[in-house]
């Protein structure tokens, strides 16, 4: 049975190995496929191919951090897969992203230091506008090193955990991107994430209908954080909506407790036949 991971993070966005240290370190575990999945950037992934193994399948991808609007509205990430990275529906969809992430980062920085009185030097704001994708991560990672949290967890609770300007592209524009570029679009952890309550099954059937509307051909149901009576759901609503099933770790390096290739919440080997997204992609 092939071991794929197909949600990974590099330094090109909130991770902490490179593209070719993490293509490096999926070979020594014997991954025969991945995919990059840089927040809001496809800048690592002309790095990781360089330094793919001849045995091992690189995947281009992408998460997008994107909102439906309006009623009964909520926030997703969209997955591409299998897109032209130089494609200018991506580029575009991504420049979107970059605006609202910068605009964010400044809201942040200025609520920290009117609320807490912390200051960052221009040096450090400018390394952190120069990132691809700039994220509280980041924020938190200065935090800890000028004594303020002892973890990523403690900075975010207490220094960056209220809601700033939405720094996410509309839902259609994400998915609109991925398909125009030649890829498939799949919807990330959607009972929800890292430190997110889970979703009911009813609304995950409803949001599943919408993106799906809008050409979301796929739910990621294996993933690191969910055991087997999370994925049941996940699951029943790809079967009723005859979408594509996918599988990936969200792994982060050390800016997460999330290993590498891990697929199960319970660690779990999965059926790598089950995820039928391989089938779409050539």
């Amino acid at each position: 049975m092939e071991r794929i991971d197909l949600h990974l993070h590099t330094t090109a966005s909130d991770g902490t190995d490179s593209p070719a240290e993490l293509v490096q370190r999926a070979g020594k575990m014997g991954l025969g496929i991945i995919s990059v999945t840089d927040h809001d950037t496809v800048e690592g992934i002309s790095e990781a191919r360089a330094a793919l193994p001849e045995n091992m399948r690189l995947i281009n991808g992408v998460e997008l951090s994107s909102a439906v609007f309006g009623e009964g509205g909520f926030r997703c990430h969209i997955l591409g897969y299998g897109f032209d990275p130089d494609s200018e529906a991506i580029r575009f969809a991504i420049r979107e992203g970059i605006k609202k992430r910068r605009e964010k980062l400044y809201a942040r920085i200025d609520y920290i230091k009117s609320n807490f009185g912390i200051s960052f030097s221009g040096e450090e704001i400018s390394e952190l506008e120069g990132l691809n994708s700039v994220s509280k991560l980041h924020i938190a990672r200065l935090l800890i090193k000028h004594g303020y949290a002892r973890s990523v967890g403690e900075a975010i609770d207490k220094y960056i955990g209220k809601r700033a300007p939405d720094d996410r592209i509309d839902a259609a524009l994400a998915t609109e991107a991925i398909i125009s570029a030649g890829g498939v679009a799949v919807y990330a952890h959607p009972i929800g994430g890292e430190r997110e309550k889970r979703l009911e099954p009813r609304e995950l059937l409803r949001r599943a209908e919408i993106l799906h509307g809008m050409g979301v051909s796929g739910l990621e149901a294996y993933y690191s954080r969910y055991t087997a009576r999370d994925r049941a759901p996940i699951l029943c609503v790809a079967s009723e909506l005859s979408m594509l099933v996918s599988a990936g770790s969200d792994y982060h390096g050390e800016n997460k407790t999330v290993p590498l290739g891990c697929l199960d919440a319970d660690g779990a080997e999965i059926d790598t036949s089950a995820v039928t997204l391989l089938k779409k992609i050539k």
